[in-house]
């Protein structure tokens, strides 16, 4: 169980008196979740990258590389291969890949909440700076942040406004990628021009 710092000299030189080794399994403000509670219905490959104080719903698979901090988790079900940051929500059935990542309020988001809508998936080494909305999905290896500068096209490809990523927050049913070319970041939707400019200028 936990030691206080100041105490773990003197334990692990009582263990060795005694001829066993005290393994300090980690040095952190919060242990392990499963240490104390263990959610029904999930999977876990490696317990200490889930710190207490997470929330997994039941259907959430969390693999080797996937990590959930304390005040975050998912709704479930759901694949994680990537990194749920403090503060973060996942939705049901969305998918993080492989070396994915997502900015906490700890972690450079300041005060935005950034949150992950139903079934998305944010491709393997990719990453989250702002809310996603219902059935998105982001390219790996591309990190959109609220101050990115995104290409929104309309369904037949054509550039309608270029706009930084943080007014395309919470909507839903986009596709962030780059432009294989010129490496310009695009959001491909099924909106008409019509359509996509109602819904940027919305609050306007």
């Amino acid at each position: 169980g936990p030691v206080d710092l100041e105490e773990l000299p003197q334990r692990q030189l009582s263990a060795r008196l005694k001829g066993s080794v005290l393994e300090v399994s980690s040095v952190d403000k919060f242990p392990k979740m499963t240490n104390y509670v263990v959610p029904a219905g999930v999977r876990i490959a490696h317990t200490a990258r889930v710190r207490l104080g997470a929330y997994l719903g039941e259907g959430t698979t969390v693999m080797h590389e996937g990590f959930i901090n304390f005040n975050a988790g998912t709704e479930g079900p759901g694949m994680i291969e990537g990194r749920i940051s403090a503060g973060v929500w996942v939705g049901e059935g969305s998918d993080l890949g492989g070396g994915c990542s997502t900015m906490g309020t700890l972690s450079g988001g300041g005060d935005i909440v950034i949150s992950v809508g139903k079934e998305c998936l944010i491709g393997a080494n990719a990453g989250l700076g702002i809310p996603l909305g219902d059935r998105c999905t982001i390219e790996a290896g591309l990190f959109v942040t609220a101050g990115t500068k995104v290409n929104v096209l309309d369904e037949g490809g054509d550039i309608i406004e270029t706009v930084s990523a943080r007014a395309l927050a919470g909507r839903p049913d986009l596709l962030f990628r780059r432009h294989s070319s010129t490496g310009a970041v695009q959001c491909l939707t099924n909106k008409s021009a019509i359509e996509l400019n109602e819904m940027l200028h919305a609050n306007n």
